[in-house]
Parts: structure tokens; C-alpha cells; sequence
């Protein structure tokens, strides 16, 4: 439901700005793990903060890589395409992105791995907790850098040089690896 005078959400004919919108909830299920981890350092978690858990959990290990698969398979090879000088500077940018893509994989695994012996076994060992806030402090630090680039250099940069037709097929494509129909709209 929209509120009066709240922004409708993006759709994929909008995939710059959807993009975005999931830096919005990566931000939001990064934050969650990060705080059930404080609040229960590896104790029981209450019923709350397993389902908060759990959904952060399952955010990044299905939806996250879509996020990420948009990116590196539909927005920047498009973006490598273009030869202006402007491209070519955010390109640098791009490819210190998808390093961090990688970093940020490993740290996930990491938490996932961690994250479901939390929950399988209800506690994790003092080793374990501090390992777990190690890796979601990398997280956040990647984060923070990574998501203001994109959002505040990198999509404005992509709207301005992509055609509408190529933002049309970066929408598309997200619509198809999420299995969803593309709506204009």
C-alpha cells in the first residue's frame, strides 16, 4: 500500500533506480544481522531475532546475487561499451566494484555458513561470534563506499550515457533472472 505523497517503488523500466531501491535493502538486512549479533553475541535468539536472522540470511543468499548478476552481466558491459572519457573514469570505479563484489562474497559465505550454526545448534562459540561480527564489520565497510559510489556517481553516470532501449533490456534482463514478467509500468 502507498502512503499519500510516497514514491511509488520502482519497477524493471525503471532498473537504475530498482537497483537503488535494493541497495535500500541490503543496507536494512545488513543492519539486522549486525544487530541480532550484538544483541545475543552467540546465545539463544528469541523468536524475534531468529526470524529477523533468518530473512537477513536468506536476502543475501537469494536475492543479493541477483542484484549483483545485474550489475555485472547487464549494466557495466554496457557501460564498457562507450568510449567517453566520463566512462572511462567511472569504469575504473566499476572495476574497483566488482572487486568488492568478490570480497563481499567471501564475507557472506562466511556469515551464511556461521548464520545457519547459529540457528541449527541456537549458540555459537566465543571464536565463532567474534568471526561472525568480523565479517559483518567487513560487510558494512564495503558497503557504505560501494553503495554511495553506485548510487551517487555510478547510475547517474548510466542513465545519462544509456540509451532508453539499453536501460529497457537491463530491465528486462532482471525481470528474467528473477523469473518475473517485465511490466512498463
Amino acid at each position: 500500500m502507498i502512503q499519500i505523497g510516497e514514491k511509488p517503488s520502482p519497477t524493471f523500466a525503471q532498473p537504475l533506480e530498482l537497483m537503488s531501491d535494493c541497495h535500500r535493502r541490503v543496507e536494512m538486512f545488513l543492519r539486522a544481522l549486525i544487530l541480532v549479533s550484538e544483541q545475543a553475541q552467540g546465545g539463544a535468539l528469541n523468536k524475534m531475532q531468529r526470524d529477523e536472522f533468518e530473512t537477513a540470511l536468506r536476502y543475501f543468499r537469494e536475492a543479493a546475487p541477483n542484484h549483483t548478476a545485474d550489475e555485472e552481466q547487464s549494466l557495466f558491459p554496457r557501460m564498457r561499451k562507450l568510449d567517453t572519457d566520463e566512462v572511462k573514469i567511472a569504469l575504473r570505479k566499476i572495476e574497483a566494484l566488482e572487486a568488492d563484489h568478490q570480497v563481499a562474497k567471501v564475507a557472506h559465505e562466511i556469515v551464511e555458513k556461521l548464520g545457519q550454526r547459529w540457528l541449527a545448534l541456537n549458540a555459537l562459540t566465543g571464536q565463532e561470534v567474534s568471526e561472525l561480527n568480523t565479517e559483518l564489520k567487513r560487510l558494512a565497510a564495503i558497503y557504505v563506499d560501494h553503495i554511495r559510489i553506485e548510487d551517487n556517481e555510478v547510475f547517474p553516470l548510466a542513465h545519462k550515457v544509456l540509451s532508453a532501449t539499453e536501460l529497457n533490456e537491463v530491465g528486462h534482463e532482471m525481470a528474467r533472472r528473477r523469473g518475473q514478467p517485465f511490466r512498463a509500468g
